[in-house]
């Protein structure tokens, strides 16, 4: 067994870190700027840059395709931290895309119409970071990032990551600890792209995931092998591109 998670000891230290990295990378006035789903990961991130660094630099973007039936939830958690937040569609330019795509004569896949929108909203969150003078909050988590599951260079980019060496289980210790209500920590974890749970595009639970990185124990060995193929896979994600060098 792996020593007891100390929350209260992380969080203090999550929020120094992100106070320091802004030190280092900006001035007084750098923004933190944060795509809001209402989902525990970026609730969180919002909620800790909030202490790191004062309300005021905490920017919410909500970034809906289309119509998002739990986008209630992304406001009711920039109105819990009296952070301000802006609503951006991202649904025009995705058809927009697809549109051209087609035009090229090219047959659009699953795995483009899955990723392209979590693109599409990293590069808007870059632009409103570039308009506003501000850093990109990511906001996976270590149990996604173990089996890949993040787009790259969608939601796996960012400028800074403070939950990305902690399991799905530890984030929402973290969660309690900075006060948050359970419908921001406990919400079934969903993209807001294809209506499926995170655990149903899976096909197992965090708390599996999560005492399988941290104990190495997973009792359904067929589970145990679909994780180990699925970090295999995917170690792509976080490893730095491989550059040729000159010999």
């Amino acid at each position: 067994m792996g020593e007891v998670f100390d929350a209260k000891r992380i969080k203090e230290e999550l929020v120094q870190w992100i106070a320091d990295y802004f030190w280092s990378n900006g001035t007084s006035q750098t923004k933190a700027v944060i795509g809001i789903s209402g989902g525990k990961d970026s609730s969180i991130v919002a909620a800790l840059c909030k202490e790191a660094i004062g309300k005021e630099r905490v920017l919410g973007v909500i970034m809906p395709q289309g119509y998002q039936d739990d986008i209630d939830i992304a406001y009711k958690l920039c109105e819990t931290l009296d952070i301000p937040c802006l609503e951006i569609n991202i649904q025009n330019a995705v058809q927009a895309l697809y549109t051209e795509i087609e035009n090229a004569n090219l047959e659009l896949t699953t795995v483009a119409t899955f990723n392209t929108p979590a693109r599409i909203r990293m590069a808007t969150l870059y632009a409103v970071s570039g308009i506003v003078g501000g850093r990109v909050a990511n906001t996976c988590n270590l149990s996604e990032d173990w089996v890949g599951y993040s787009t790259k260079f969608g939601d796996s980019a960012g400028d800074f990551s403070p939950l990305s060496d902690l399991t799905v289980t530890e984030v929402k210790e973290i969660g309690r600890e900075l006060g948050l209500a359970s419908i921001f920590i406990d919400k079934s974890p969903v993209d807001g792209l294809c209506g499926k749970t995170d655990e149903d595009n899976l096909g197992f639970t965090y708390a599996v995931l999560d005492r399988y990185i941290r104990e190495n124990i997973c009792a359904n060995q067929k589970v145990k092998e679909k994780i180990d193929n699925m970090q295999r896979q995917n170690l792509h994600k976080l490893r730095p591109m491989p550059m040729y060098k000159l010999s």
